[in-house]
């Protein structure tokens, strides 16, 4: 269900609900998640919110799915939270407060991702994690797909880190490339390699059976992540 709903519209509609039950931001999303100021982003338009926090939200208040997606009916399906909510989701990592080298995890397929504006990532993290070898990374991402396979298997964790100088390529290293209209707004995994045009980068899976490079032009690209490596489901 809740992939029929459009996400870009869900902050607003929480808002809407919010007031309409006379609740601060603390009192309706403090039960959920103590990341409550990226709440106030996603009500405003500003971000763009998970799949998992919004199914949290929707559950938590007994929202109707009829009324998010077409406004009809009641709103609320009951008045009373769902209290069987704390026993059955692991609340102490959902509420973790992030602190010193704890990196972001976002729980999305790259399709989905968001990339508008100054910020790296425009939906609020799933949780925050603490593996020492990669707390200098920008955030923990998981993997669909085999394009990448061996290298990086479907269902993988990978932890990238933001490229600052784009001009600081590791040749033949995966990375993630984002791309603006010019490469027709392409989020992909890849290994960089090196182009006989110097404006221009080569995309490569390592997946022998993807068979084909892409070549882009440097300008296309407007965001760069190097993957400095992957971790287990176990180790989060």
């Amino acid at each position: 269900m809740i992939d029929k709903l459009d996400r870009a519209k869900l902050g607003s509609l929480f808002k809407e609900l919010r007031l309409l039950k006379n609740m601060t931001l603390e009192q309706f999303y403090g039960d959920i998640t103590t990341h409550v100021n990226n709440l106030s982003a996603i009500e405003n338009g500003g971000r763009v919110i998970g799949k998992r926090l919004a199914k949290d939200i929707i559950n938590y208040h007994n929202i109707s799915f009829k009324w998010l997606s077409e406004k009809e009916g009641k709103p609320f399906l009951s008045n009373v939270p769902y209290q069987i909510y704390k026993q059955e989701r692991n609340i102490t990592r959902l509420r973790q407060e992030p602190s010193e080298g704890e990196v972001p995890y976002y729980h999305l397929q790259l399709s989905e991702m968001v990339f508008d504006g100054p910020e790296a990532f425009q939906e609020a993290p799933e949780f925050y994690v603490n593996f020492r070898p990669f707390n200098d990374c920008t955030a923990y991402l998981p993997i669909y797909g085999d394009s990448m396979y061996p290298k990086f298997a479907s269902g993988e964790i990978i932890a990238i880190k933001e490229v600052i100088n784009q001009e600081v390529i590791l040749w033949g290293e995966a990375y993630l490339v984002v791309t603006n209209k010019l490469a027709n707004n392409m989020v992909t995994l890849k290994l960089l390699y090196e182009h006989e045009e110097s404006d221009k980068l080569i995309l490569r899976a390592s997946n022998p059976n993807f068979k084909g490079d892409t070549v882009i032009d440097k300008r296309a690209i407007s965001k760069l992540f190097i993957v400095k490596g992957k971790i287990t489901r176990n180790q989060l």
